[in-house]
C-alpha cells in the first residue's frame, strides 16, 4: 500500500542546539536589515502603520553553537498588530529573550514618523515626516532600558549674516538629532519632543505653505537668528528640563547655503554641569 510522505514525521537534525568547545562568548548575534510593519500608538487618534527596518539580537553563551534565527521573526509576526509604545517596544524586547531562552536582549528599529501641522498662517493641514530610532536593551530579572533617537529637521538663520548685511541674511535648512537614554520608557514622549526641539530653531518646516505661510515663515526666521552653537545650546536646555531621561547627546548639522560645506555642533550631557 502506498503512503504519503510526512516531512514532519523524520527527524532532522538540530545542528544550531549542539554545543560549542572553542570557549568564546558572542555579545550579539541574530538578524539585521529586516523590513517589517509596525504599528504606533499614538497619543490621540488612530495607531500609526509604518514600515520600519529592525535589528534583533541577543546574547550567546560560550558553550551554545548558534541561536534560533526564525524566531526573531515569529516574535516580530505576533507583535505585529500591536499598536506599539516605547513601554510596549521594551515589552517586546523581553517577549524576545523569553521566545529564544537567552539571559539578554538588543531590539532596534528604525522609521519615518508622521505628525500633522498646520501652517502658521493658512492654517491648511499636512503630514511632516520625521526619521525615529527607537533601541531597547531586555535581561532577566532587571528593567528594559530604553533609548529614543529622533532627527527634526529644521531651518537656521546666520545671525552674522544678518548683523553685517545692508538687507538680507543667508539661511539654512538644518537637521538636529536628538538621543534620549529614560530612565523609563513611559517617560518618552515623541510628539512633545519633536515640537520642544522645532521651537528652538531660527523657523520651522511644514510640507505645505500657501504664500502667506511664506511670508510669516521668512519673516519670522529672519527675527530669531541662531548659529548652530545656540542651536545645540537651546535644545539641551529643552532636553535637561525632560522628567526621567538618564542621558542624552544633540547634534546640528547646518548645510550652508554660502559655502560648500556644513557648519557642525554636538552637545552631550556627560560634559554638562
Amino acid at each position: 500500500m502506498n503512503t504519503l510522505f510526512d516531512p514532519m514525521a523524520v527527524s532532522m537534525p538540530d545542528v544550531q542546539s549542539g554545543p560549542d568547545t572553542r570557549g568564546v562568548p558572542i555579545q550579539r548575534v541574530g538578524v539585521r536589515g529586516v523590513c517589517y510593519p509596525l504599528r504606533l500608538a499614538m497619543s490621540a487618534g488612530q495607531p500609526q502603520q509604518v514600515v520600519a527596518h529592525w535589528e534583533m539580537t541577543v546574547a550567546l553563551p560560550a558553550e551554545d553553537k548558534g541561536t534560533h534565527m526564525s524566531r526573531f521573526i515569529e516574535v516580530l509576526e505576533a507583535w505585529r498588530d500591536t499598536p506599539m509604545s516605547p513601554d510596549g517596544f521594551c515589552r517586546m524586547a523581553q517577549a524576545v529573550c523569553d521566545r529564544l531562552g537567552v539571559e539578554s536582549t538588543d531590539l532596534t528599529a528604525s522609521f519615518p514618523y508622521f505628525l500633522e501641522k498646520a501652517a502658521p498662517v493658512s492654517g491648511l493641514h499636512s503630514l511632516m515626516d520625521y526619521q525615529v530610532l527607537w533601541m531597547a536593551h531586555a535581561s532577566r530579572g532587571a528593567p528594559a532600558r530604553f533609548s529614543q533617537c529622533v532627527q527634526v529637521p529644521v531651518t537656521s538663520l546666520c545671525p552674522c549674516s544678518k548683523a553685517i548685511s545692508e538687507y538680507g541674511a543667508h539661511n539654512q535648512r538644518s537637521h538636529v538629532q536628538v538621543r534620549l537614554d529614560y530612565d523609563t520608557p513611559v517617560a518618552a514622549q515623541l510628539d512633545a519632543l519633536i515640537r520642544g526641539v522645532e521651537a528652538q530653531a531660527s523657523g520651522q518646516l511644514w510640507s505645505l505653505l500657501k504664500r502667506e505661510d511664506e511670508k510669516f515663515v521668512t519673516e519670522h526666521a529672519y527675527e530669531n537668528p541662531k548659529f548652530v552653537e545656540d542651536l545645540v545650546r537651546d535644545v539641551a536646555v529643552l532636553l535637561q528640563r525632560l522628567p526621567d531621561v538618564a542621558s542624552y547627546e544633540v547634534e546640528a548639522e547646518n548645510f550652508e547655503s554660502i559655502h560648500n560645506h556644513s557648519a557642525y555642533a554636538m552637545v552631550n550631557s556627560a560634559n554638562v554641569r
